[in-house]
Order: C-alpha cells, then sequence, then structure tokens
C-alpha cells in the first residue's frame, strides 16, 4: 500500500457538533501515523486510545472523530496531525462532504510504500443483535439498519467499491435522530452543532426534513463505521465488510479485536 499525507495544510471551523463550541482545526501533513491534538496532549489515531462511545467516538480528549476518520479513510491518507482550538471536531453539515472535498482539493504527497497487513480469515464481532464481519477483500462493505418496530423499520446500503462510491453515495448522509429522542439531547445539550439541514430526524412514519437519500440512516452508518474502523491502520479497500446494527461501541471493539488479531499474529 501507498502511505499518504496532505500535500499542506487543511483549515476547518465551526462548532463543535455535540458542544456546540466554536473550533479552529488544521490538518497538517504528517509522517508518523494520524494523530489528534489540544492543547499540549496528543493521541495516536488507534482504537486502544478511544475513550467513550456515547453518541460519538472520543479519542482520549477530543471528541466526534469519526466523520474526519471517515473522510481519510476514503482518500486512503494514513499520515496527518489533527490540531484543535476546543475538545470537539465541528458538525460540518453533520456527514463527511466538507471534510473529503477540502482535503481531496488539498491532495495528497506520496511517503512511499509499506506492506499493509490484512487478515487472513475473517474477523467476527457479535453481541446480541449486532453483528460485524470483516476480511480481506477488495472494499465491499455493507450496513444493515434497524430501527426494530418503529419507522423505517430495516434498511441496507451496500457499496461494492467503497472509493469510488465515497464521494456521491456515502459522504453526504448525515447523522440522525429519533423524533422520541429529541427532547432528551435537548436536557443533555447535545447536537448543538446541528440544525434541521445537517441532521436528519426519523418521524413515526417518515422523515420530518428533507432527506438527501431515501436510506440515509443506513448510509450514515456505514460512514460511521468507515471511520471508526479507519482506526485499526488498515486500508478500507483491502477489506470487506458486512455490519448489522452496530453503533460506535461495537464498531471500536471491533477495530480492537481485528487490530490485535494482526499484531498478535493470530491469522
Amino acid at each position: 500500500m501507498r502511505r499518504r499525507t496532505l500535500a499542506g495544510e487543511a483549515h476547518f471551523e465551526g462548532r463543535g457538533l455535540h458542544s456546540g463550541v466554536p473550533v479552529e482545526v488544521r490538518v497538517i501533513p504528517w509522517e508518523s501515523g494520524i494523530h489528534f491534538r489540544h492543547g499540549t496532549e496528543r493521541w495516536q489515531a488507534i482504537p486502544e486510545n478511544v475513550t467513550d462511545t456515547s453518541r460519538c467516538t472520543r479519542l482520549g480528549g477530543v471528541s466526534t472523530i469519526e466523520h474526519l476518520m471517515s473522510a481519510f479513510a476514503a482518500l486512503q491518507i494514513t499520515d496527518a496531525e489533527v490540531e484543535l482550538t476546543a475538545p470537539e471536531l465541528p458538525g460540518m453539515g453533520g456527514n463527511a462532504l466538507g471534510y473529503y472535498q477540502t482535503l481531496s482539493r488539498i491532495g495528497t504527497y506520496d511517503l512511499g510504500e509499506r506492506e499493509a497487513a490484512v487478515p487472513f480469515k475473517r474477523v467476527y464481532f457479535h453481541e446480541g443483535p449486532v453483528q460485524i464481519a470483516i476480511g480481506r477483500g477488495a472494499g465491499h462493505w455493507r450496513y444493515t439498519y434497524n430501527a426494530g418496530d418503529r419507522w423505517p423499520g430495516e434498511q441496507s446500503f451496500e457499496a461494492t467499491d467503497v472509493l469510488g462510491q465515497y464521494l456521491q453515495e456515502i459522504a453526504p448522509a448525515r447523522t440522525f435522530a429519533l423524533a422520541e429522542e429529541l427532547p432528551m439531547i435537548k436536557q443533555y445539550g447535545l447536537g448543538q452543532g446541528l440544525d434541521e439541514s445537517s441532521a436528519l430526524v426519523l418521524g413515526d412514519d417518515g422523515y420530518q426534513n428533507a432527506a438527501n437519500f431515501p436510506d440515509e440512516p443506513a448510509r450514515h452508518k456505514l460512514l460511521d463505521l468507515i471511520g471508526d474502523l479507519y482506526l485499526s491502520g488498515i486500508p478500507i479497500s483491502l477489506l470487506n465488510v458486512t455490519s448489522t446494527a452496530s453503533g460506535h461501541r461495537t464498531n471500536v471493539e471491533a477495530a480492537k479485536l481485528l487490530r490485535s488479531s494482526i499484531e498478535e499474529g493470530k491469522y
């Protein structure tokens, strides 16, 4: 595989997706993996450094890294330093599109080759209704979202070429919430960096605002899954992944399992 960093600096600003706190972000060319830094502390983007997975993925002291990590994965960026002025990444439309487009315009710089470790056998994570199956492959990813008895029930999205389909079919898919969750979200001060244009609301019998895709929840869950599993350091184009009903916590557990299975030479 090719190691890649940015050809120049990228800059983002906005309000933290959940906290609403103003934040400025610099993504800097780097040569030793992906790291996030706030103040004097910095954390390598590996699953073992994840500290919280409630409503988002928190790496060390930095929250909501999954959308930027997803864009890194889709652009095959393996090395970058992310500096923040506040401890949460901005909402950026509730998806990965803004990250992807800006990083793509700047372009990448080739750092040379390294051997990519991929699992020899499939790696499974299974917990209750959650199932994640990961194996070596060619970038075939599928996510099944299940809302249970309430609308929309079950919906799936499949990308047979995850890199080729990412910009048009995955990156624009926004974060979402069930209508009955909105009072709790407001009570706990969540989603303050989002609005009606950057978050999809699922009502009892349909979307309460305009959807970008008829199956947008499944696509956004796949976007998150890509970002969380990229913590393993394995290129998404070298994996085939099928996931049902997973969220940030189980995604990160699967990333740990994937990473440890390779490092320990189990396969």
